[in-house]
Formats: structure tokens, sequence, C-alpha cells
């Protein structure tokens, strides 16, 4: 890995991932990356649920939702079309440990917050990889396809980031968001070997 400038990140991906990881098992990518998007809408509407007052939020999750669900069709559609199957999800031990960054308790607005930079980390990263991907994946088609949704990964980064400030009620965002950057800064040095999005 070699030091990265897109969305900040502190390491990018080194395009041996794609050229000796992933292309040796594109249905373990499509696979992974398909559950990627699925658990992305589930967060979505989870943060609904969590914070049904929020109008603001809410519209905007409800989009998200959608959004992330048409792309896991077409995720599906491009493993369909390769004569691969989803197959059954595995766990994303690099979201796993995002996830235990978190600070824990506080009030409801630091809860938010956190969970709101939680998943514009995530977004980030993805951003990251799918542009490895377009950039050095053989499969003309879905080099189009990860060029396409890298974009749509940034403008979820982004708004995560945004609704973050937007109810942060004093907190300081962005000195969290280095510390979330520095964190993951580390623990991405320990993945690029499987072939999955975070992997």
């Amino acid at each position: 890995m070699k030091t990265a400038t897109i969305l900040n990140l502190q390491l990018a991906t080194d395009p041996f991932w794609v050229k000796n990881v992933v292309e040796g098992n594109l249905e373990a990518l499509l696979s992974d990356h398909a559950y990627c998007e699925q658990k992305a809408a589930s967060n979505a509407i989870t943060l609904i649920t969590l914070n049904p007052d929020r109008s603001e939020l809410v519209t905007a999750m409800a989009a998200l939702a959608q959004e992330e669900m048409d792309h896991f069709q077409r995720v599906h559609e491009h493993l369909l079309k390769r004569g691969f199957k989803l197959g059954w999800d595995k766990k994303d031990a690099y979201v796993n440990e995002l996830a235990r960054f978190m600070r824990k308790g506080g009030s409801a607005v630091e809860q938010l917050t956190e969970r709101l930079l939680f998943a514009a980390m995530i977004e980030a990263r993805s951003c990251e990889r799918f542009k490895v991907l377009a950039a050095h994946i053989e499969d003309e088609e879905l080099a189009g396809f990860y060029r396409e949704l890298m974009a749509s990964e940034a403008n979820h980064y982004m708004l995560f980031i945004k609704l973050a400030k937007k109810y942060a009620d004093g907190l300081d965002i962005d000195s969290r968001w280095k510390e979330w950057l520095e964190f993951e800064g580390t623990v991405i040095t320990r993945y690029g070997k499987t072939q999955s999005v975070h992997g």
C-alpha cells in the first residue's frame, strides 16, 4: 500500500489486490459486494428506526436504502450473467474492526454522530476500492460498473459527513473524523488479501 489522497484516506489499495487476488475469483468478490450493498441498505433503515424525529435524516436514509438495494440487484445481475450464484454471506472483519472503534454510550447525539461517521468510513473505503477495481480489472463491463459506483459511494460518504455535522449539536466532527481516518489507516494494513470489497 502507498499514501493515498482520495477522500483523505491514509493508505491506498495496491493494484496487486485486483490482479493477483480478486480476478482469481470474481464470484467471491461479487457475492461479497452484493452483501455490502444489502448491509448498507439495512444500516440506512436502522438509522430511520432509531431517529424517526429527524426528518432530514429519515428522508435521506429512505432514498439511500432504495439506492443501495438497487445496487444489490445490479450486482446480483452481474453474478447471474457470469453463471454465478449469490452464495452465503460471510462476516466482514474490516467492518467489525471499525464497529469496535465507535464510542459507546454518551448522549443520543454522540451515538448518532458515531454511527454516521462509521458509515462514512465504510463508504469512503468502498469508494477507494471501487476506483482501484475500475482502473485495473480486466472485465470491461465490471470496470465501467465500478467506475459508476465509485461516484455513488463518494456521494454517500459526503452525505453521512453532512448529516453528522448537521446533528452534531456542538460536537467537533472534524476532529473526530481525523481520529477515524487515523484508525482506519492502521486497520486497512491488515487487508487487501482476499476476494472481498474490504478484504
